[in-house]
């Protein structure tokens, strides 16, 4: 009974989780406060101002967490109002279970919930700004070897990081990973990846690297299908281990730059 009651509490604290226009999740402090078994909401508002203060002292900026809006709700004539409530990220429902009253069982399985899904949270957002950057790199030195392969012009190398992501993503071309993805002119396919994507990329890349210099490969056509075979053997051995291609693996809500800039703005005040 004990193992079906955490499973039906997280699911309420998953079924309320509502996603904004650029992606990105939050949780409504009226539907939190029901979740948390509030009957009535003035005395959930203290824990929420409870919740502000350890943001603050946390060096935390309340605005990005805690976001007073208004709520229009239907009234039983059919009419609706405006109420106030409060779009809380991640962090502000974990500060709150942490302000709630600690008797309640649905609050100490909400404490474990939140504080398990933001430690995952920050594993991942802390793998994704390593192999992000991991790759910027290797990059460097990929294009430094298709240089030495007769892969001169802009728009030769295009072709040969084409042919690495056709082998790697099954056909797909770095334009069509880009509307797969529902991504903006301006916005690049690897800052709209998760861990898994972007170590997979990350091997693409550094295996064509020494292939290229390894075979001293000279010429374009061999360049652009070294890159085809080694990207089209990871999407092979990716499917021997029964794991998700890569086309299929969920884009993260937030984009490598926005990440960047919410770690900075995390960063305690000197």
């Amino acid at each position: 009974m004990l193992v079906k009651r955490r499973l039906i509490t997280i699911n309420i604290f998953e079924n309320i989780k509502q996603i904004d226009p650029d992606g990105v999740e939050f949780w409504s402090s009226r539907d939190l406060s029901k979740a948390l078994e509030y009957t009535n909401y003035r005395n959930f508002e203290e824990v929420i101002e409870k919740a502000k203060q350890a943001c603050r002292n946390s060096h935390q900026k309340i605005d990005d967490h805690f976001v007073d809006v208004n709520e229009m709700v239907e009234l039983g004539s059919g009419a609706v109002r405006q109420i106030k409530s409060v779009c809380l990220s991640r962090y502000a429902c974990y500060l709150i279970v942490q302000s709630a009253d600690p008797r309640k069982e649905v609050v100490a399985l909400g404490h474990s919930y939140f504080a398990l899904q933001t430690r995952r949270q920050e594993v991942e957002d802390d793998m994704r700004l390593k192999l992000r950057e991991e790759i910027k790199e290797h990059n460097k030195g990929l294009a430094s070897a298709a240089k030495q392969a007769g892969v001169v012009q802009p728009i030769d190398y295009a072709i040969f990081q084409n042919h690495g992501y056709q082998g790697l993503y099954g056909g797909m071309k770095k334009q069509d990973i880009h509307k797969h993805k529902g991504l903006k002119k301006s916005q690049d396919i690897l800052d709209h990846m998760g861990s898994e994507e972007l170590a997979a990329n990350l091997f693409r890349a550094t295996q064509t690297e020494a292939k290229l210099r390894r075979d001293r490969i000279d010429n374009k056509a061999d360049a652009n299908k070294t890159h085809y075979e080694i990207g089209k053997k990871i999407r092979k051995t990716i499917a021997e281990f029964g794991n998700e291609m890569p086309e299929n693996l969920p884009t993260p809500q937030e984009s490598i730059k926005k990440l960047e800039s919410r770690k900075k703005k995390e960063l305690p005040a000197e």
